[in-house]
């Protein structure tokens, strides 16, 4: 009898999940608290439980990097996506692959408890309601795969904020904001925290305020999206050999490469953006627009806050200035409250789950948690193939190791991420993207082999090695393997920039905009060559 899974969440996470099932000939049933697809990438005015994007949120990650593995992107989208965009996107995935039938809406999951006979079957009992009409009703599962993101709850630490209370103006979490208009026109506006969501909204409220203020504790590396030649950043760097050579020098020395591409647009310390730690230390910001800001004097950078008056705030560093709204961009937490603590337990923001995905205690592993990942780079293709071998793992096709093996590799992440970050709630999921993707694909025998390939396509093998790491790579070997995945690699380049061609130009000109980035590879393949050894 063909086994059906649980799938909580109908996200970016959960239509992969979904997706996976059916490849590998498991039925979903996929339940989604809301009435829509995308998770936090459907906009939508009022405020509600979950994630939403703001109105105006472009994507970080370029659209060749965050695509499906067997689905890239239409040619004419944008390589940044409009978060509409991105939601069209998504429609186009459900659309060809009959993902929306295996979804039922405004539904919530009460609880996940594992059946009776548990240990034989792995089987769970998972208690759903509808919310349409209240009625409550309990189904058999052969497996769950929770998909429910992790940008849904605001991590919103109101005592840390001396004087809160007194505060006569507008505040709100970053999680709340939608458009500047009205809530920023005319007003002194402070954004706490600078992160990705601080960067963004400083920027979009320096358009109506009369002065905007950044508040950050520590600094933060800023990378432009827009790289080399033009092309998308996580595009030129998130490669195998960048990968490679990062594994292969003193990561000193990559730390103070990376600053020095962050610092050859604008200098950090003059910008007061400069971080007390390494490059690597912490997720840099992608903002495109705010050293203009700065320089403009339309956003201020300024210390952490020391106390909150009534229309007023004091810096750390005694410094004041009179603001009207602040916006607390304090990041999120996450949790499984329909999971009991003995299967996953979240603590500090952080939970024990072998590769960030199985609950080691289990007897059958058939519960996994999908996307509860914070990369370098996209999380789409991270979710994407975590359900390709999470649904193998299920149906008893991969095997995970003994309980003790995975405690003990759970410790060792732990230890290798505090070495890597400083202590945060922000640094509790992160992983390398391209080194993670590379581990979960050595898990079901996916991951290229690059020996094989420069037998027998050297073209290809040159692209997989030195191009960017794009999702299709994980299709060109092993189960799921695609046809297709050869041809989407070799033209990856062409729809990156058909998107960019809007109006018809020169051949000569097409060619001239290519040759500093040839030249770039020659000589990176020239000093790669004594280094390489076939190594990935």
């Amino acid at each position: 009898m063909k086994q059906r899974v649980c799938v909580i969440g109908a996200g970016a996470s959960g239509l992969s999940s979904i997706k996976c099932c059916l490849d590998e000939g498991i039925e979903p049933v996929c339940y989604e608290r809301s009435n829509h697809i995308g998770g936090l990438w459907y906009y939508h005015e009022d405020l509600q439980e979950g994630g939403c994007t703001y109105k105006s949120t472009i994507i970080n990650t370029s659209k060749e990097m965050m695509a499906f593995s067997d689905f890239p992107p239409p040619d004419n989208f944008a390589n940044y996506m409009h978060n509409t965009k991105v939601m069209d996107y998504f429609h186009l995935y459900t659309k060809e692959f009959g993902l929306l039938k295996h979804i039922t809406f405004q539904t919530e999951i009460l609880s996940c408890k594992k059946t009776e006979d548990f240990a034989n079957t792995g089987k769970w009992k998972v208690e759903v309601k509808n919310l349409t009409n209240g009625d409550v009703r309990e189904e058999v599962f052969d497996g769950v795969m929770i998909a429910v993101g992790h940008h849904a709850q605001p991590h919103f630490p109101r005592d840390s904020f001396q004087g809160l209370d007194k505060f006569t103006g507008v505040f709100m979490h970053s999680h709340d904001y939608r458009t500047p208009t009205k809530l920023f026109e005319n007003k002194k506006v402070l954004v706490i925290g600078i992160g990705n969501s601080g960067g963004d909204i400083a920027v979009e409220a320096s358009t109506l305020a009369d002065q905007v203020y950044l508040s950050t504790r520590r600094g933060s590396w800023v990378m432009n999206r827009v790289s080399d030649g033009g092309m998308p950043l996580d595009y030129l760097y998130n490669t195998r050999f960048y990968a490679i050579l990062s594994d292969s020098i003193p990561k000193s020395w990559s730390d103070s490469s990376f600053a020095e591409v962050a610092c050859s647009r604008f200098n950090h310390e003059d910008y007061c953006l400069k971080p007390k730690h390494t490059f690597s230390s912490q997720h840099p910001m992608i903002n495109d627009d705010l050293p203009n800001r700065i320089l403009s004097g339309r956003v201020m950078i300024k210390d952490d806050i020391r106390e909150i008056l009534e229309d007023e705030v004091i810096f750390r560093d005694g410094s004041r200035a009179k603001v009207d709204v602040i916006i607390f961009a304090t990041g999120y937490k996450f949790n499984f409250p329909f999971v009991d603590d003995s299967v996953i337990q979240v603590i500090n923001n952080g939970c024990s789950l072998y590769k960030n995905i199985f609950p080691p205690s289990l007897e059958r592993h058939t519960m996994a948690v999908i996307g509860l990942i914070q990369p370098l780079g996209a999380v789409n293709p991270i979710s994407e193939i975590q359900s390709r071998w999470v649904t193998r793992v299920i149906k008893g096709l991969n095997k995970l190791p003994s309980n003790q093996g995975m405690v003990s590799d759970i410790a060792l992440k732990k230890k290798t991420l505090e070495a890597v970050f400083y202590n945060s709630h922000r640094h509790t999921i992160q992983v390398d993207y391209v080194g993670y993707m590379n581990e979960i694909a050595e898990q079901f025998g996916v991951k290229p082999q690059m020996m094989k390939l420069a037998l027998q396509n050297p073209s290809l093998a040159y692209k997989v090695m030195f191009g960017p790491c794009t999702p299709y790579q994980y299709r060109l070997h092993g189960p799921g393997r695609k046809d297709s995945a050869s041809k989407l690699i070799m033209t990856q380049d062409e729809r990156v920039r058909a998107a960019l061609r809007t109006r018809p130009m020169g051949k000569k000109a097409q060619e001239e905009g290519m040759m500093s980035y040839v030249m770039k590879i020659i000589v990176i393949l020239l000093i790669a060559y004594a280094i390489l050894q076939f190594v990935y």
